[in-house]
């Protein structure tokens, strides 16, 4: 398996962009999968100069209903013309960064055809399943870090039930790719004690070294590889990786073999 980010916070060239947002292309055995689309159009101007044809993905991914990982829908629904769209149904909720930054996405896209709402769980192949994981207990839980969601003239607290993680399990192993872990990356690598796990960590609000200490502790003590990107942070990235031998961070260009 090949996962390249098409874009992220940083590029490893100066010939590939960057922008805060996410966007992975993944090359399994049953198939190439989008997950996510960066916040503008910038992954398939990326895409094009790493010479990865996104009108050959079979399906994609959206992890979560905010701006940063769904502003390149609209483009990828006009470059590809037949692959489904998993979102969860809750991903065009009203959600906000506090009460006044809109950050969900464009809701004229909403009853596109293409777009296949998710629930708890939704297996799209043989070894590729979505989970929302919003039934499982939440042992290390930090809160929304500010995140809200609008409920008629009501703020309150993200749940984040629109968040969903994609599992891969290929050749004895299994990958996880998750857009923000919302919910908690510690939460999350307990509840599917992947081999790899790929994607954001929402860290980069966290400035305790000690308590990222303690995080990537735990994280090390699970086994598991870790390719983090986006919101995990530059500098609580680089106080992590002083306790863990399996962290590497991936940029806007990079490309991971599995």
């Amino acid at each position: 398996m090949k996962i390249t980010a098409l874009v992220e916070n940083t590029a490893c060239s100066d010939c590939i962009g960057a922008e805060h947002g996410l966007s992975l292309y993944i090359e399994s055995e049953r198939g190439k999968i989008l997950f996510d689309m960066g916040q503008t159009e910038l992954f398939a101007e990326n895409a094009k100069r790493l010479g990865k044809e996104l009108s050959e993905v079979g399906l994609a991914v959206l992890s979560h209903g905010h701006y940063d990982h769904g502003g390149g829908l609209k483009k990828f629904l006009e470059i590809n013309e037949k692959a489904p769209v998993y979102v969860s149904s809750f991903a065009f909720g009203d959600y906000y960064n506090g009460t006044e930054k809109y950050i969900g996405l464009d809701k004229i896209l909403k009853g596109e055809k293409r777009l296949i709402l998710t629930g708890d769980k939704t297996e799209i192949a043989h070894g590729i399943t979505l989970f929302s994981c919003n039934g499982e207990e939440k042992p290390f839980d930090l809160g929304s870090f500010g995140l809200t969601v609008k409920n008629g003239a009501v703020f309150a607290p993200d749940t984040f039930l629109h968040e969903q993680y994609l599992l891969i399990e290929e050749r004895g192993k299994k990958v996880l790719i998750s857009g923000c872990s919302h919910k908690g990356i510690l939460n999350v690598v307990r509840w599917f004690s992947p081999d790899v796990v790929v994607g954001g960590f929402h860290f980069s609000k966290i400035n305790d070294a000690e308590a990222l200490h303690g995080y990537a502790d735990i994280l090390e003590e699970s086994g598991a590889e870790f390719y983090t990107c986006h919101c995990t942070g530059q500098m609580q990235y680089e106080t992590m990786k002083k306790r863990m031998s399996r962290l590497h961070y991936l940029s806007a260009g990079m490309t991971v073999e599995i």
